[in-house]
């Protein structure tokens, strides 16, 4: 059986930190990519090559991935749900504004946090602790509650009821990793069913969809897909799978809530964007409210 802390340490707390910047400044690499890489045709070459990544990386350390051990179910599952998150993500965004999708993303903590008491009952949350999920998530729409007022490129409401359906996807992908027998396999086994899975289907859809295939890269463009694929997509990612199989589902997602702020943050640093008085409430906001979600109750289930 795997061990499973009841509460996150240090070394969670760091390596979600960690996470969440990434994921944030992934934003940004996207953004750049995107010059020259359609959306669908990008998604899918990080995920393939992240897939090589992770093949290479558990045969070098002697990880058994292919023994029958009862995953295969579930990880299809998982891996098609991550497939099909991206999918309408990106779709999504060509009907809405980036930052109306963003609010709309981070609602997933929300729908692990209503289905992990199915699972195990030693996570549901108590009063305060959904306040915190509550004051958290207020914190990012106060973030961005200057693009939720500005009209999308065409039907936002579709664009819009996609991002809603991208932050379902991406909860119910957790819950899955945690309800099958997924939650019990090695980390790597659990990522690599997720990006072979997602590879194959997003090649399909960029083909289905017609993207047209880069006819040339810059250099610029070539390093964030390398950082998407290499520091994102493989050992982001990798670690995520391990934190959620060793500790709470319901509190490691909360932490996710910070992803889009780090992502402002990087705004910040990267494209001189300026610090705001809104940024730091928002930010004050997300921080404290991860923080009741993460305390420690009067009794550990």
């Amino acid at each position: 059986m795997t061990q499973r802390k009841p509460h996150l340490d240090g070394l969670a707390v760091a390596l979600l930190l960690g996470c969440c910047a990434l994921w944030g400044f992934n934003q940004v690499a996207t953004k750049v990519a995107l010059a020259d890489i359609a959306p669908l045709t990008q998604a899918a070459a990080r995920s393939a090559g992240a897939a090589l990544l992770l093949w290479a990386w558990s045969a070098w350390r002697g990880i058994p991935l292919w023994q029958r051990d009862g995953t295969l179910r579930g990880g299809l599952l998982a891996g098609l749900l991550f497939a099909v998150e991206f999918g309408v993500m990106f779709s999504g965004l060509q009907h809405t504004t980036a930052s109306r999708m963003v609010v709309w993303l981070y609602l997933a903590p929300f729908v692990v946090a209503l289905g992990m008491p199915f699972i195990s009952a030693g996570e549901r949350l108590d009063r305060g602790q959904a306040a915190g999920l509550l004051l958290a998530f207020g914190g990012v729409v106060w973030a961005f509650a200057e693009g939720l007022g500005v009209q999308g490129p065409g039907q936002q409401w579709l664009g819009d009821l996609l991002g809603l359906a991208a932050a379902v996807l991406w909860g119910l992908t957790t819950l899955v990793t945690r309800a099958t027998r997924l939650t019990s396999a090695a980390p790597e086994k659990t990522l690599l069913y997720q990006l072979a899975v997602s590879a194959l289907a997003l090649a399909a859809a960029a083909v289905l969809a017609g993207e047209p295939w880069p006819q040339q890269v810059r250099p610029l463009s070539w390093a964030a897909l390398g950082f998407q694929t290499v520091v994102v997509t493989f050992a982001s990612y990798l670690v995520w799978f391990w934190l959620i199989r060793h500790y709470p589902a319901t509190r490691v997602s909360a932490f996710t809530l910070l992803t889009p702020v780090f992502g402002l943050l990087a705004g910040v640093a990267l494209l001189d964007e300026p610090v705001t008085l809104r940024l730091l409430v928002a930010l004050l906001a997300v921080s404290c409210g991860i923080a009741l979600v993460n305390r420690v109750g009067r009794r550990v289930n």
